[in-house]
């Protein structure tokens, strides 16, 4: 036979929420590195914060798709690699990604273009040393231009450069001319990629027909002049903005050979999946890729047509390898090597799976963030957490004695809760607490307080009416639980919402206060509730002294004797 409405077994209740903990202290302590502490954001344990600034062909400003369109895809990655707790958000033109922890070496190539493409080598050299800076009192000696720079000389079609102190014949006077841009600046990067591209991807290097034998010495001729000025430095003016219908001049991402390659003949928009793995054979590291139905066609042909050649895999303008082709590909598989680290090669793979940004970035400041203000905030925050929870400790002993102590004991229970499913989430989801987590960790708690003063007000005023502590319990309950989960469904609700349409740290604050609430539940339904029922069955703790109901009892007990007097007057 079911039991009244609100009476309960509180054995049961309490027996199921000791197993609730049990089993989440377990996954705790046998899971994961068995750590039972919680990750902590990049303002209790500091990290890294990298800003991208965008880069255009004509130093004009990205618009606002194709910067939105990077920032996804930078998250996409993120979310892909596992860095947990980062946050990208974009500033103008910048696009700013904030890493918690040890992982900044991972945030600083998030930002990579990732613009791959296949080109057929049409010859290759060893890379030079760059030249060295004389000792002090030596004249420099004369250095071939840096990379993506014309030479001194002009090109053949082009006018020779005017003598110093002088003008060209028919130029405008030397105070006419505009300033140079300054160093740096938007249109200081795009004349340096436009210079780098007309010496780099000048159509000329490779010959258009190439049956015409004049023709293909005159560009060999010319791969050779190149080759011997290009000089292969760290900084690239023309990384992820070469044109992939010319030919390009680049280098081995290592700098140790030069290449002149052909127009590419097979873009990286044309690969399926991308995964990294370790080739015994090879003995190193490899990025495996699989091509899209069209993209195996190409390869195919052109791996059939071009054997005993070289394919160049290149990687924002610098080539990743350039492996020889011994037999025709057909499957649509391929395999990329270059003297990987576990860490490179599942890089490559993960932005390649993920695509390639829509613009260009360079990494204008990379800066460590100290953990120190986040610390000294927290330290401050739970020292005036602690100071308002005794407070509320003190008013709750006073005004609901025993009730208190059993308000007091269940908000340890929920921390316990709260703390375990916390360290849970952040192993198994990458959940980071930060200091609007703590916000919305405090918040809960008065969610939480509420919720037991609901329950013991309703809980006396059915005692004003009359009722016993022991009989109070089930009636105020049905009616107080309604209360109850109408406040937490509005709170949780709210929480939704805020975490719907908020970004970086008021997700957090949202998600944490959601979950406090869910967990509020929880705490109240098997703790609250079956404690305050065993004391009311319990003669010594519904003692009006230890109770703190002694007033509500003479209140009831005076509405009873007036009751009664009331209905003796009437029959009279």
């Amino acid at each position: 036979m079911a039991p009244p409405a609100g009476q309960i077994r509180p054995g049961r209740y309490l027996a199921f929420f000791v197993l609730i903990v049990i089993g989440l202290y377990s996954l705790v302590f046998f899971t994961g590195d068995g750590k039972p502490t919680p990750k902590l954001g990049i303002d209790l344990q500091g990290g890294t914060r990298v800003t991208l600034t965008a880069r255009t062909l004509d130093g004009a400003e990205p618009s606002k798709e194709a910067l939105n369109q990077a920032k996804t895809i930078i998250e996409t990655r993120v979310n892909g690699i596992g860095v947990s707790g980062t946050e990208v958000v974009l500033d103008g033109n910048n696009v700013v990604i904030t890493v918690p922890g040890e992982q900044g070496d991972q945030a600083k190539n998030l930002g990579q273009t990732a613009k791959l493409g296949f080109r057929k080598v049409a010859t290759v050299q060893p890379a030079t040393p760059a030249p060295q800076v004389p000792p002090a009192g030596q004249p420099p000696a004369t250095q071939p231009p840096a990379s993506g720079q014309p030479s001194e000389a002009p090109a053949a079609g082009q006018p020779s450069a005017p003598p110093a102190g002088g003008s060209a014949p028919g130029a405008a006077p030397a105070q006419d001319q505009p300033a140079p841009p300054t160093p740096g600046s938007p249109e200081a990067e795009a004349q340096a990629i436009q210079a780098a591209k007309a010496v780099r991807q000048n159509p000329a290097l490779v010959a258009a027909n190439p049956a015409d034998q004049a023709a293909v010495a005159a560009a060999q001729q010319l791969q050779q002049e190149t080759l011997a000025q290009f000089q292969c430095l760290p900084n690239d003016p023309l990384r992820g903005n070469d044109d992939p219908t010319l030919p390009l001049v680049a280098c081995l991402k290592d700098g140790s050979q030069k290449f002149v390659l052909e127009p590419e003949f097979l873009p990286g928009t044309m690969i399926d999946t991308a995964a990294s793995g370790y080739d015994s054979q090879r003995g190193g590291y490899v990025v495996d890729l699989t091509f899209k139905a069209e993209g195996t066609k190409l390869w195919g042909d052109f791996t059939s047509a071009n054997v005993n050649q070289q394919a160049a895999f290149v990687l924002d303008t610098q080539v990743v390898s350039a492996p020889n082709i011994t037999v025709p590909i057909l499957d649509g598989r391929t395999q990329i090597t270059g003297g990987f680290t576990q860490a490179e090669a599942k890089n490559l793979a993960d932005v390649l799976k993920y695509g390639s940004l829509p613009l260009s970035f360079a990494s204008s400041d990379a800066t460590t963030v100290s953990a120190t203000l986040g610390l000294a905030s927290l330290q401050a925050g739970l020292i005036a957490g602690g100071i308002g929870l005794l407070l509320v400790f003190v008013y709750c002993l006073f005004y609901y004695r025993l009730l208190g102590v059993l308000t007091i004991l269940s908000l340890g229970l929920s921390a316990v809760i709260v703390y375990g499913v916390l360290v849970l989430l952040g192993r198994w989801i990458g959940f980071t607490l930060d200091l609007a987590g703590v916000a919305g960790f405090i918040i809960a708690i008065g969610v939480t307080a509420d919720s037991f003063v609901v329950f013991f007000e309703r809980l006396k005023d059915e005692m004003r009416e009359g009722r016993s502590f022991r009989s109070a319990v089930p009636r105020g309950w049905v009616r107080g639980r309604r209360t109850i989960l109408a406040s937490d469904a509005v709170m949780f609700l709210a929480a939704a919402v805020l975490y719907l349409l908020a970004v970086g740290e008021v997700r957090g604050f949202a998600f944490t206060l959601g979950m406090s609430t869910v967990l509020d539940l929880v705490v109240v339904f098997l703790v609250t509730h079956p404690l305050v029922a065993m004391v009311s069955k319990s003669k010594a703790l519904s003692s009006p002294k230890i109770s703190g109901l002694g007033g509500v009892q003479r209140v009831g007990a005076q509405r009873r004797t007036a009751k009664v007097a009331g209905a003796t007057v009437k029959e009279a």
